[in-house]
This record gives C-alpha cells, structure tokens and sequence, in this order.
C-alpha cells in the first residue's frame, strides 16, 4: 500500500527531528529577540532583576543532567512532547505576567522546556541517525534553525511594526505555535521502539573525558560570544539596531547556506582535521576582536565568529562514533550540564576583566581556543569506541577485539 505524504512524514525519524528543531527556534527565537525591549518597555526591569532573570534562565541548563532521571520513568519521545510544550507555554505566557515575579515564573517553564528539548534533541540525533550521514542531516538540521530563525524574526518586524501588535501577542503567538505543534507531533507521530535501550544512571564515564573537555571549553567560548562579541560592536563602534538586524540578517542567510557543507566536510575529511580548522579559526576570530579598529573588520569577525558555531556539529559525531550506544543519552545530558558551567561565573568574572581591559576578554577567549586546538591533536583520526582518543594504542583496541 502506498503511503500518503502526511504518513511519510509522520513514521519517519528525520522528520520528528526537524519539528523538534523548528518548535525550538519559533518559540527562543521569539523570547529572546524581545526580551530586553519588553523588560524596559513594559515591565520596567532594572539592571538587577534582568541579572537575575537571565541567570534563573540559565539555571535548567546547568540541571540538564536531571532529564535522565525523568526518563526513568517516561519515554525519550514523550519527554520530547511535553518539553516543547513547556517551552511554547512558557514563550506564550511571557507577556501577560509583566511583573518580576510573573517573568521569573515563565522565564523558568519556558527554560526547562527548552533546555530538556536541546539535550533530548542531541541525544535523538545520535541514536537514530547513521554515523555515515549524520554530520550531513545535522548540517541540514543547523541550516533550518537558521532559516526558521530568519523567519521568526520577519514575521516579528511585520506584526510589531506594520501591525503595531502588543507585546503579548506576540508572544502567544510564537509560543502557542510550538505548544500546538508539540501537541500535534505527540497524536500524529509513530512511536519509535528503541534500539537500544539506554541507561538510565548518570554516569560521567573516564573514556569520553576529551569529548566532556572539548564541550566545557565550547561552552566558555559561547559565552564570550553571546555576551561580548555584540557588546564590542555597540559600545566601540556604535552599531545602532538597524545596522545590527541587517547583520543578523545576513548571518541566518549564510548558515543555511554553509552548515549543509560543513557536515559533507566532515563526511569527507573527518572530525580531528575539522575540529583543528574550527579551533584554528576561534584563535584568529579572538585575537582579531582584541585588537581591531574598523567597524567594516568587526562586522566580518562577527559573521566568520557566527558561521564557526555552525561547526559545533563536530563534536557531536565525534561522540556519537566514540560512545557506547546504551550511552548516548546519559552522556548527552551530563555535556550539556558542563556546557553550561561557563555560563554561571564566566559573564560576571569577564565582565570585571572588560572593565580593565575589553582586549584581554578576548585575548582569554584566544586561550581557550588555543588549548581546544591542542586538544583537538588527541581526537583521532578515526575515533570509535575503545579508540576514543590517540592516547589509547590502536593495537591495544584490535588485539583486544581479537
């Protein structure tokens, strides 16, 4: 019997996986693109409590961990559904609590939605995806949460500046698109049977202590990004709104063009020589940030920085070609929580350190960079289980598999 379109796409992993990207990004998307003008505008946020709002938004990250408890007693697939439409509340109830206590309320639904779905869409990828397309579907994955992303934030412009569209609307708006569509995902999609069952123990296993490193240090260099990269456009050179949504702009549009090739790339080259070109890459990105005087030059930094993240896809093959498959979901959480360790002292610490000197944020982030690049020496060339990093003797692994 031929199958419809609509069962093609709803018995097919692939598929599920793209919804679970798209709701993510619709609803983020929304939240933190009008976050700082809707704090100011209409909850009246001082600099403290947008402090503790975006350190309490950080917080389910760090518990990342805690989702394997929770799989303890609920389905990978099920936990998927109910974290979208935790993060589609939360986005969509944003804006009609515009009081301290009311956003610090959403603020922690909307996040623990989100940060179970990342980790939960991580570890889906690596289990049901082939290691030999893996790279080019995550690639594919990353070029439509740019493209969605894109979207999101026309669509924004559109209602709040030709419709004049409240606040709170807005949000219900984007919110409730990925509450409905996570809703949707749970009656229409196949439940997909495990093939292998994971653990259920958290578990920080000695073997995959490069890839736990790797992913620490990647979480520090997107903290210096996400918070001083932008920060040194506005305060240096002056960069108005206008000319940062254009930039932005033609960020998203060169994600869904390049991250496609960056995952035929590792295809074709491998991930310890595209880990190399990244970590290489971060190094002159930082050091340039230190030291440039144009705007013309930043803005250039800020894109190739941008298109950098689009790499970030590396690492997650690396683990998925080293790791025991009952593991993929314990280690995917235990890497998220230490990708987000940074994100607790990192901010406050640089921020002391711009106040001295903005060069030498950067020249730190150069650091990290430098000693992920040294690391990246230890990735082989190629990695699989028992042969995680060079340090172990490739002859151990075969005689030992003999």
């Amino acid at each position: 019997m031929k199958k419809t379109f609509l069962t093609r796409i709803t018995t097919s992993k692939e598929a599920l996986l793209y919804v679970m990207t798209i709701s993510m990004v619709v609803s983020f998307s929304a939240w933190m693109s009008l976050l700082n003008n809707f704090t100011v505008e209409v909850a009246s946020f001082d600099g403290s409590q947008i402090g503790i709002l975006q350190s309490l938004r950080e917080i389910p990250g760090l518990l990342a961990f805690t989702v394997i408890l929770v799989l303890a007693i609920i389905a990978q697939q099920r936990l998927v559904y109910l974290s979208i439409m935790m993060l589609g509340l939360g986005t969509a109830l944003t804006g009609f609590f515009p009081t301290p206590i009311g956003l610090y309320i959403t603020t922690v639904i909307m996040s623990i939605g989100f940060h179970y779905l990342e980790t939960l869409n991580q570890s889906l990828s690596l289990q049901w995806l082939d290691k030999s397309r893996s790279p080019i579907v995550l690639g594919k994955l990353f070029a439509v949460k740019s493209f969605a992303g894109l979207l999101v934030f026309i669509l924004i412009y559109i209602l709040m500046n030709y419709l004049a569209v409240e606040y709170k609307y807005v949000y219900l708006i984007f919110g409730g698109f990925s509450f409905i569509l996570g809703l949707a995902a749970w009656f229409l999609f196949t439940h997909f049977k495990e093939a292998v069952i994971q653990e259920r123990k958290l578990r920080v296993k000695k073997e995959y202590w490069l890839f736990y490193l790797l992913t620490f240090l990647a979480g520090a260099r997107r903290q210096i990004f996400v918070v001083f990269a932008g920060f040194l456009l506005v305060e240096k050179f002056g960069v108005d709104i206008h000319n940062m949504i254009i930039l932005l702009f033609v960020n998203s549009i060169l994600n869904m063009y390049i991250a496609p090739k960056i995952g035929k790339f590792i295809v074709r080259f491998g991930e310890r020589l595209t880990l190399r070109l990244e970590y290489l890459g971060l190094m002159i990105v930082f050091v340039s940030y230190a030291f440039v005087d144009s705007v013309s030059v930043a803005f250039a930094l800020y894109l190739i920085d941008h298109l950098l993240f689009a790499m970030a896809i590396t690492l997650k093959t690396y683990f998925q070609k080293i790791a025991d498959p009952k593991d993929i979901s314990s280690a995917s959480a235990v890497s998220f929580t230490i990708n987000h360790i940074a994100a607790v002292f990192l901010p406050a610490v640089l921020g002391l350190v711009w106040l001295y000197s903005n060069s030498l944020v950067f020249i730190i982030g150069a650091v990290i960079a430098f000693v992920s690049f040294a690391l990246s020496n230890l990735v082989p060339k190629e990695p699989e289980m028992g042969y995680e990093t060079t340090l172990v003797r490739k002859d151990d692994l075969q005689s030992s598999n003999a």
